[in-house]
């Protein structure tokens, strides 16, 4: 098992750039994590050795792209717990695999009349799909709460579940306050109620262990960009109980059994039926290697690395005057959330950039929860990744500090990014 020490940050030769002649302070994790060399290298020999394309042919090297992708495949079942393989779906992201499950299942699932539940807490990406199923389908699209401290209000979600409720889907953790919602009874209230729940755990793997076969969801997807892996690649999980009933979400080579010119026969088994046309094998090789790399620190490791960074964080970044950090949720994961009084968080960003800091500033496509918190210009958010050390915080700290009024008008949203 590897440590968190300095030795991890020469894994990411990014960390060593420089800008204006301050060298990089990345605390964007949340929008995008960089990549290890291991990650790269995975790739680069992918595409140097053994590309092919997968599930077309049996000559030798398109069998070993097929090895590569499935053994991809069953990294991800390792890192999920899964039950199967086959219960593994890759999309190109969090937000694909949310639109498959609303474009498959809920087109089965819910009529004119039935409900979905979200939160109020929710990315545009579990957001939106559910709110153009219930706009096509006649359907109610509630909202679930927060309490005072930014974190989901328990029993305001049970009151949320009616009798017309077909499908929740809710995010593990915020991207915006970071709270970590507590899944495991969220998952039981909906299944009392005989409803299925997905979790959106885009901000939740790559910081801690995910298990789906102990939490008993019913979906669970992540994107692979935040957890030190490729754009491009994520992953649906399904209980095979549902991925059996979903209709194919995309159509073309690959998904089907038989075609004629006046009938089609899908295939029946997933997860071929959901990955039509040739899939991004690199991106599951690079996912994979992710998983190694991340496997081979540990998530107690990680959990701990980050628990402490984020306390030292709240602690210097409340020393800063005029500085407001948002919620006080119980349990909070990966990142701050913060403005200065009197100042656009576009300034904040563009001022501390010029001290090589990367970070968040805007909306961060939750615009419903700004208006929530009356923050129609959004915020800024540190968000932080196994990489980042104290001293990048007191950069971050003294640079904050010196930050000053500027172009950008706290009286309107301008470009609400």
């Amino acid at each position: 098992m590897r440590t968190l020490d300095a030795a991890i940050r020469s894994d990411f030769p990014v960390l060593d750039r420089q800008f204006q002649g301050k060298r990089l302070v990345y605390l964007d994790n949340a929008a995008t994590t960089q990549k290890p060399k291991q990650v790269v290298d995975a790739i680069s020999s992918f595409y140097l050795n053994n590309n092919a394309n997968v599930g077309r042919s049996m000559y030798g090297l398109s069998l070993e792209s097929n090895g590569a992708y499935g053994g991809a495949r069953n990294l991800v079942k390792k890192l999920l717990h899964s039950r199967t393989a086959r219960e593994i779906v890759f999309t190109r992201g969090t937000t694909e695999a949310i639109n498959l499950v609303a474009n498959s299942l809920g087109e089965i699932l819910v009529q004119a009349g039935d409900e979905v539940l979200i939160t109020a807490m929710d990315h545009h990406g579990n957001m939106c799909p559910w709110q153009a199923l219930c706009q096509r389908k006649g359907a109610t699209l509630r909202i679930a709460p927060l309490d005072e401290t930014g974190a989901l209000d328990l029993e305001g979600f049970r009151r949320s579940i009616g009798k017309r409720t077909k499908i929740i889907a809710v995010p593990h953790v915020s991207n915006v306050l970071g709270a970590v919602n507590p899944i495991e009874a969220l998952i039981q209230e909906a299944h009392r109620h005989d409803v299925p729940i997905l979790i959106d755990g885009a901000q939740a793997v790559g910081h801690m262990a995910v298990d789906v076969q102990r939490l008993d969801c019913d979906f669970y997807c992540f994107s692979g960009h935040k957890m030190y892996a490729p754009m491009g690649i994520g992953v649906l999980y399904g209980k095979e109980k549902w991925l059996e009933r979903m209709p194919p979400y995309q159509t073309g080579g690959g998904v089907v059994f038989d075609v004629a010119y006046d009938r089609i026969t899908w295939l029946r088994n997933a997860p071929e039926k959901f990955e039509a046309g040739t899939p991004n094998v690199e991106g599951a090789v690079g996912l994979g290697a992710a998983i190694k790399y991340l496997l081979d620190i540990g998530f107690d490791q990680l959990r701990k690395h980050e628990k402490a960074l984020l306390a030292y964080a709240a602690e210097q970044l409340g020393s800063v005057p005029g500085l407001s950090i948002l919620g006080a949720p119980k349990e909070r994961s990966g990142l701050l959330s913060f403005n200065l009084e009197g100042i656009h968080p576009y300034d904040v960003g563009l001022q501390t950039s010029a001290q090589g800091i990367a970070m968040r500033t805007g909306v961060q496509c939750a615009i419903p929860l700004m208006n929530t918190l009356k923050l129609p210009v959004g915020n800024v958010r540190a968000s932080f990744g196994l990489y980042n050390t104290r001293e990048e915080v007191d950069v971050l700290r003294d640079a904050l500090t010196n930050v000053k009024p500027g172009f950008w008008t706290l009286q309107k949203p301008n470009d609400r990014m």
